[in-house]
């Protein structure tokens, strides 16, 4: 364990070579913070700290610099998460208040992410395996075909077109949304095809198929949609942050545009609080030099999906855990209100 004196000198060098980017030295550190010892006990706490893995010496620089696991200390131990100013929270307000359907609001929380932390932003669209159904709509277009709109709690909106063997009168149509609706309101999306299976024996023999082709398109679509979503935004951010990646960011970029990568960077959405993963802890190669700062966002107590941001691992951590913590929640109270 290491020494209060020890974990405030960690403190300072993370906060110096954030704010500096230039490798920090004993002299800086006791000119520059409250230390109340003298510089040679800050060097001696520096090379102590050093042994133990927390600070490196870049090259041949008198300075030194957080590794992985100094990082990691900082964040576990020493970093509150800074809250925004009350502008900031208004801004985020605003700025949210204004998305007219779920695509947007998603849209608009990628920016503004990106905006606020400077770093790349990415929205997970809110899972439909932990969706319920809200509303389920069927349109007729034509005598034999329709449209199905299905609804759910967090505002998606999924639209099929259903070619049915047959006419379906627009009474039937009445019947066939009261029943569905009286069925599927309100359950989760796992527990609606025993809800709906006995459904078709409810009409007449005539109407049977074409009842039975709408449930299969409703059923098909909630399989369909299982498939994560995501967005992403700000990748021109890392260009700033060129001198913090050992040779390129070529290796983060590609790494960035795999789908699959970024699910696992966010984590189980069933796990709805804040996880910071840093530098090698992040097991795909391309991004051992990043740090991913992510949460979970719901309507209600259940996370429904996960939003976060992945910069270098030199990052404003108290700040950026503030901004994303602060979005998700606003996030979460536009999508219980929808």
């Amino acid at each position: 364990m290491l020494s209060e004196r020890r974990l405030e000198v960690l403190r300072a060098i993370v906060q110096d070579y954030v704010g500096t980017e230039e490798p920090v030295g004993s002299k800086a550190l006791t000119e520059r913070h409250n230390l109340r010892v003298s510089p040679a006990t800050v060097r001696n706490d520096m090379a102590a700290l050093e042994d133990e893995g927390y600070i490196a010496q870049p090259h041949t620089s008198a300075g030194r610099i957080p590794t992985d696991k100094g990082y990691r200390l900082f964040v576990d131990k020493l970093a509150g998460v800074k809250p925004l100013s009350s502008p900031e929270r208004r801004a985020i307000q605003n700025f949210l208040d204004g998305a007219v359907d779920l695509d947007d609001v998603v849209g608009r929380t990628v920016r503004l992410l990106a905006q606020l932390t400077r770093q790349v932003a990415v929205v997970q669209y809110p899972s439909l395996t932990r969706s319920t159904v809200r509303h389920v709509e069927l349109l007729s277009l034509a005598p034999a075909r329709l449209m199905l709109v299905l609804i759910t709690d967090t505002g998606r909106v999924e639209q099929r077109m259903i070619d049915t063997p047959g006419p379906i009168g627009e009474a039937t149509l009445a019947d066939l949304r009261a029943r569905l609706n009286s069925r599927v309101v309100g359950e989760r999306f796992t527990e609606v095809p025993s809800l709906v299976q006995d459904l078709p024996e409810a009409f007449d023999a005539d109407d049977r198929g074409s009842i039975s082709a709408v449930l299969a398109t409703l059923l098909e679509t909630l399989v369909e949609e299982t498939e994560e979503r995501l967005m992403i935004g700000g990748t021109s951010n890392l260009t700033r942050f060129g001198h913090d990646f050992p040779l390129t960011i070529r290796p983060v970029l590609e790494a960035l545009e795999e789908q699959v990568v970024l699910l696992k960077l966010l984590g189980e959405a069933k796990d709805p609080g804040m996880t910071v993963r840093i530098g090698h802890e992040n097991a795909h190669e391309g991004l051992s030099s990043t740090s991913v700062v992510s949460v979970g966002y719901g309507s209600g107590d259940e996370a429904v999906a996960k939003l976060g941001v992945v910069g270098p691992t030199r990052m404003d951590y108290p700040g950026t855990m503030g901004a994303v913590r602060a979005v998700a929640r606003y996030v979460g109270q536009i999508l219980a209100e929808s």
